[in-house]
């Protein structure tokens, strides 16, 4: 019968010879998923108060209708219910789109909030992890030299 070789166990023993610092990695995916937390809150009350225009002009549109679907006695009452409605129509949808407009400007402005504090964190835990690995470099030097 042929001997199996444990490639697991070899590995793992490869890798021990290796030494690194895996605290580094789980702090970095920490971070990724706290800054994918506080995007994804951004995008969801977007989201929200996107939802809360569009039903807010829905309804307003829906109330105006009424105007319009009643029946009239004189052929331009007609005309003049279709004006003022879309006389109404023009200023909601003004009122509307500006409304949207400052949600994607809070959205903008919260990104952009967020993604400067990412870029300032992942800097100073760059420059920290390259003051320790170069500490490590000398002490490995020191030690080397030493013997």
């Amino acid at each position: 019968m042929t001997k199996t070789q444990d490639y697991t166990k070899m590995f793992q023993d490869m890798m021990a010879n290796f030494p690194m610092d895996m605290s580094i990695a789980q702090d970095a995916f920490k971070n990724q998923a706290a800054l994918g937390e506080k995007m994804s809150k951004v995008a969801l009350q977007a989201a929200d108060k996107s939802a809360e225009i569009s039903t807010k002009w829905t309804k307003e549109t829906l109330s105006k209708m009424g105007d319009v679907a009643t029946a009239k006695d004189e052929a331009t009452d007609y005309t003049k219910a279709m004006t003022d409605f879309a006389s109404a129509q023009a200023e909601l949808a003004a009122e509307n789109m500006a409304a949207f407009a400052e949600v994607a400007k809070k959205v903008q402005a919260e990104t952009v909030e967020l993604m400067m504090a990412a870029g300032k964190e992942m800097g100073e835990e760059a420059q920290a992890a390259v003051k320790k690995a170069t500490d490590e470099v000398s002490k490995a030097a020191k030690k080397a030299t030493s013997k």
